[in-house]
């Protein structure tokens, strides 16, 4: 897909896959056609300066964007025309923009310190805008039932918000020493998990905004990762101390020993989708696999990459793992035994940024910085298909789309890339070809 003329920042499909958006510092929108990969319409011009975030309204229907040039613009996405006058109010720029579950508002964060809440359907502030932080707003998310939404500060806070009225629906949440990295809700709902460069998890009670429990603490260095466990009873945390910790989200107490053994910074935890075990990458060069029950090693490590583990995923049946890494190889691992389950899969030449599952777990997709896309067959490890090869720079991030049909790609040369796969017309290995490109 080409047409930008300078950096694509972000990039999203539509609700029903059959449209990209993608936003530009050449300071326009592009909508593509995902089934010819035509620009659908004319670039969306209006903004002044470059284009951070672009996203979709749940229905489809419009397409919100926020830029540096202070202003937030919605655009009807069956006609590319603005749908509204621009949103002013901002003193800096709009770095992040999203509609609430059920549409009916846009909430943006920006580097003047503010949250802003906006009615979507007459662009006009829903609110006023919600100041208070004295610092920039690193993390926003909503409620899961979209009435309220939270955000985090290098202020040291952490702040609960009405989406309704835009008033701090709390005091805000103090108590970190150091900036607030993430923030994100429970399951339910019901409480708000914080990690910190203070080496502290803290939870809150969304409803009172006071600490549902004393902080975790254990730790030694920042907290560079949290995650709720998917029935919500635990929270898994990854730091700088080269530890893995698991607590308790009822009590706050360690739930297991720390999890022990790199040698080196946990860069990523995740919970296998049953939530029986946790799987972590690290700067040792090892991916780790643990009983999420007793905190135990599941297996050995996974050892075999000679250099640092960018990237780890499980497969959607939660038997397998598969990660990539600057050593250029994408392994696949036994998520039962840690055990490789396959050869490494070479052929990459330089670093591996991203690995992904198709949504079937057939096959693996890789993105690499010596410009090249890689489809792999999940049960043989061997190429499902030649290279993708069109990008003239490093491919930073590869996605596939929920139906599997298509790979989306976004690379340093400034295009984004959309990919079509025929599986439905050859059975053996399927074929993969360049759509469009801008």
């Amino acid at each position: 897909m080409r047409g930008h003329s300078d950096s694509v920042w972000s990039v999203a499909f539509s609700p029903d896959g059959k449209h990209i958006v993608s936003g530009s510092w050449d300071n326009a929108i592009r909508l593509w056609d995902a089934q010819t990969g035509q620009p659908a319409l004319e670039p969306m011009t209006g903004h002044s300066d470059s284009v951070w975030s672009v996203a979709f309204s749940p229905d489809g229907k419009h397409i919100v964007s926020g830029s540096e040039d202070t202003t937030i613009r919605l655009w009807d996405a069956q006609t590319g025309q603005p749908a509204l006058e621009p949103m002013t109010g901002y003193s800096h720029n709009v770095r992040s923009v999203a509609f609430s579950p059920d549409g009916k508002h846009i909430v943006s964060g920006s580097g003047d310190k503010t949250i802003r809440l906006w009615d979507a359907q007459t662009e006009q502030p829903a609110l006023e805008p919600m100041a208070g932080h004295s610092n920039s707003v690193r993390s926003v998310a909503f409620s899961p039932n979209g009435k309220h939404f939270v955000s985090g500060s290098e202020d040291e806070t952490i702040r609960l918000w009405d989406a309704q009225t835009g008033q701090p629906a709390l005091e805000p949440m103090t108590g970190h020493s150091n900036r607030v990295w993430s923030v994100a809700f429970s399951p339910d709902g019901k409480h708000i998990v914080s990690c910190s460069g203070d080496n502290t998890i803290r939870l809150w009670d969304a409803q009172t905004g006071q600490p549902a429990l004393e902080p975790m603490t254990g730790h030694s260095d920042s907290v560079c990762s949290v995650a709720f466990s998917p029935d919500g009873k635990h929270i898994v945390s990854g730091s700088s101390d080269n530890t893995i910790r698991l607590w308790d989200a009822q009590t706050g107490q360690p739930a297991l020993e720390p999890m022990m053994g790199y040698s080196d910074k946990v860069w990523s935890v995740a919970f296998s989708p049953d939530g029986k075990h946790i799987v972590s990458g690290s700067e040792d060069k090892t991916i780790r696999l643990w009983d999420a029950q007793t905190g135990q090693p599941a297996s050995e490590p996974m050892t075999g990459h000679s250099h640092r583990v960018w990237s780890v995923a499980f497969s959607p049946d939660g038997k397998h793992i598969v990660s990539g890494s600057w050593d250029k190889t994408i392994r696949l691992w036994d998520a039962q035994t840690g055990q490789p389950a396959l050869e490494p899969m070479t052929g990459h030449s330089n670093s591996v940024f991203s690995v992904t599952f198709s949504p079937d777990g057939k096959h693996i997709v890789s993105g690499s910085s010596d410009k090249t896309i890689r489809l792999w067959d999940a049960q043989t490890g061997q190429p499902a298909l030649e290279p993708m090869t069109r990008h003239s720079d490093s491919v930073n991030s590869v996605a596939i789309s929920s139906d599997g049909k298509h790979i989306v790609s976004g690379s340093k040369d400034k295009t984004t890339q959309l990919w079509k796969t025929f599986s439905d017309y050859c059975t053996s290995k399927g074929m993969v070809f360049p759509f469009f490109s801008t």
